[in-house]
């Protein structure tokens, strides 16, 4: 019986630390994802590379700027921004961003608030692919995204 208890416990910390490592809960600051997401909101993210992501998913990414210019980050240190991306790699540019080019450049995306006044790449210019962090799945309590 001790046996069966122990590898219930040891599958089920494997489990936790599995999860751990692909999916991450974000506490979403600000109000640039408006209506979608809300100042306060908490979504599950599951961590990917650029080429699992689709256009339209709200993406976790830290921005082109430096850390002094974006201000202190959160415990890890590093700023998060949440956006939707509109374009990437290979997709023609939306208008407003870069017009000297007319592809996403590799290893670079179009991301944009769901707020009209949120700032993304219409000020920021493209992101880069290799500082995103995932996507968002779900609003926790609440419907997928």
């Amino acid at each position: 019986m001790k046996l069966i208890i122990g590898g219930v416990l040891l599958a089920a910390m494997a489990a936790a630390l599995w999860a751990r490592g692909r999916y991450v809960v974000v506490t979403v600051e600000g109000t640039s994802m408006a209506p979608t997401l809300s100042d306060g909101d908490r979504v599950l993210v599951r961590r990917l590379r650029i080429d699992q992501v689709s256009t339209g998913d709200v993406v976790v990414l830290e921005p082109p700027l430096t850390p002094v210019e974006l201000g202190p980050g959160g415990p890890d240190g590093r700023q998060w921004n949440i956006k939707r991306a509109v374009a990437l790699p290979g997709d023609p540019v939306p208008p407003g961003i870069d017009d000297s080019v007319t592809r996403v450049p590799p290893g670079a995306l179009v991301v944009l608030g769901d707020n009209a006044d949120s700032v993304d790449s219409r000020q920021r210019g493209f992101f880069d692919a290799d500082r995103l962090l995932g996507v968002a799945l779900r609003r926790l309590g609440g419907p997928p995204l």
